[in-house]
């Protein structure tokens, strides 16, 4: 398929103070990450995000553009580079403090993506989450539009405000992917099944949901395929969920649904596909989650 991937949010550095109390910087944010690991396995791949120009920017930029990533936009629109502070517990699940100003300058229309990706606090904080839902609107008519949730309660709260931000994303959305804890801060008290069949009834084809070590699911109006995760010893799991949402967009890209023309055919793709695109997204996650660092596979680690 001709065409790239245009994926919308923010860029950070990741300020990361480990179990045994020393402090590393990882550049990286949740879209930035999903860009990276879609430029690792080959895909072209445009970024609208936001940065300054200073000593962290600096660290976003060859970070991103190490490996080919392309920016869409002039980033240069916030006094400050985002940044957050990750501490990590001796599980290596991560928990985060931000200081992150959001906002996006204007995208153009040509050339048209393939598909727009949005993701975590790009899409819901203002003012740059306003200017998110124009561009997915806009590009929707062409391209195949996908979502990953990833809340951020420490910056954007919790809620009817945080759920409201997250619906107006979904109902724009083909494809949404949401972990377990997520979906429990949108939905407090139901199953994350029940609560992806919430988001579902918005309009996407399907909601992915990832629960870490407990595996995924795919849920979609004919039914819920679920897929174990892939055992692997934990360093950390920074960007292990960004890694699965590229490596979903990898895999619709692989099958040729991509693209607006294919909607429907992304609706109906049978169990044993949607099986398959859980299984490719899971082998590079668990690759992220073995070593320190949002650090995405390349396609040949994929096999």
């Amino acid at each position: 398929m001709d065409g790239d991937v245009l994926v919308v949010g923010e860029s950070l550095v990741d300020v990361v103070q480990r179990a045994d109390g020393s402090v590393v910087e990882h550049a990286g944010g949740s879209a930035a990450n999903v860009a990276v690991a879609l430029a690792r396995l080959g895909r072209p791949v445009r970024f609208a995000t936001a940065i300054a120009d200073d000593r962290y920017g600096g660290l976003v930029a060859a970070h991103i553009g190490r490996d080919g990533v392309r920016l869409a936009v002039d980033p240069e629109v916030v006094e400050r580079t985002a940044s957050a502070r990750a501490t990590l517990a001796v599980d290596g699940s991560a928990s985060y403090e931000f200081d992150l100003e959001w906002r996006l300058a204007e995208v153009p229309s040509d050339p048209a993506p393939l598909a727009v990706h949005a993701c975590s606090i790009g899409a819901v904080l203002e003012p740059g989450a306003a200017q998110v839902r124009a561009l997915l609107a806009r590009m929707r008519p062409v391209a195949t539009v996908t979502y990953d949730v990833n809340a951020r309660p420490a910056i954007t709260g919790t809620g009817p405000d945080l759920r409201a931000a997250v619906e107006a994303v979904v109902a724009l959305a083909d494809l949404v992917k949401a972990s377990d804890e997520d979906l429990a801060a949108l939905h407090p008290g139901l199953d994350p099944v029940a609560a992806a069949r919430r988001l579902l009834d918005l309009g996407p084809a399907a909601v992915v949901v990832t629960r870490g070590a407990e595996g995924s699911s795919w849920v979609a109006r004919d039914g819920v395929v679920d897929v174990p995760a892939v055992t692997t010893e934990v360093v950390d799991t920074i960007g292990a969920g960004d890694t699965f949402g590229a490596a979903l967009l990898d895999g619709l890209w692989t099958r040729g649904l991509l693209g607006a023309d294919r909607r429907d055919d992304l609706a109906a793709i049978p169990d044993v596909e949607r099986l398959a695109l859980l299984q490719h997204a899971a082998r590079a996650a668990a690759l992220v989650v073995g070593r320190p660092g949002a650090d995405p596979p390349y396609r040949n680690e994929l096999g």
